[in-house]
């Protein structure tokens, strides 16, 4: 079901967690919840399979222009350049404060159904910033977050400041990400880990600016795993499908 503020994959089975999850620049929900769920784990299974009690919230982001190329794009924030992300970066401020309280809001309305702990938060490249930020600053007590071939913007302010939240990052980035350089999450680990987080970082020697697979997918859901997420085996599925 899409509308033009998110994409929504409602769960086959009772639901049991939603995951908030931000496409990246130059991109929208659905063709992100398409290409995401396309992504196979090591058993050949897809993450709705997986999980089919998760309740799967896309949320599309403003057409906002674009400085550097005047033109007006898919973005959650405009910036100067990927190549060095943290470029000119206080032109990104109003579109992330923004964002951010949009996220907080969703997070909170789905929270009448699951509750926070229940909630994952993530996304991949420029969603991910605004979704990390959005844990920093809400400091929503949420059950996990997922950041894929991303980086940390201000992470200069970050590092001088403290937190209260104890939920579990899990970071993941290619070595051959063109987009995002991996030293780019390198560094936001680092920063992350300074103030006091707990991250899971897992570095791939392939997959672009995109998610590995099928290492990728497994890691992701031995993350879950460890934040207490049961998935559904694969001899249940099987026995399922063959009736």
């Amino acid at each position: 079901m899409e509308n033009i503020n998110n994409f929504v994959i409602q769960p086959t089975e009772a639901h049991t967690h939603t995951i908030i999850i931000l496409h990246g620049r130059d991109s929208v929900a659905s063709e992100f919840a398409g290409e995401l769920f396309e992504s196979q784990a090591s058993d050949a299974r897809t993450l709705p399979e997986i999980y089919p009690g998760f309740r799967w919230v896309f949320p599309n982001s403003s057409m906002l222009r674009s400085k550097r190329f005047d033109t007006e794009m898919s973005q959650w924030f405009d910036m100067w350049s990927t190549e060095h992300p943290h470029d000119k970066e206080e032109m990104s401020r109003a579109g992330i404060e923004t964002a951010v309280a949009r996220m907080t809001d969703l997070v909170k309305q789905e929270s009448k159904a699951v509750s926070l702990d229940h909630i994952f938060l993530g996304g991949i490249s420029q969603g991910s910033a605004v979704s990390i930020h959005t844990l920093l600053r809400s400091e929503l007590q949420v059950g996990g977050y997922m950041g894929f071939c991303t980086w940390l913007p201000f992470h200069d302010e970050i590092q001088h400041q403290t937190t209260t939240i104890k939920t579990p990052i899990f970071l993941a980035h290619n070595k051959d990400d063109e987009v995002i350089s991996v030293e780019n999450g390198e560094q936001m680990r680092e920063t992350l880990q300074h103030i006091g987080l707990e991250v899971t970082w897992r570095e791939y020697e392939e997959g672009g600016h995109w998610f590995n697979e099928p290492k990728g997918i497994d890691d992701v859901v031995a993350f879950l795993a460890r934040c207490g997420v049961s998935s559904r085996n694969r001899s249940a599925t099987a026995s399922q499908s063959t009736g």
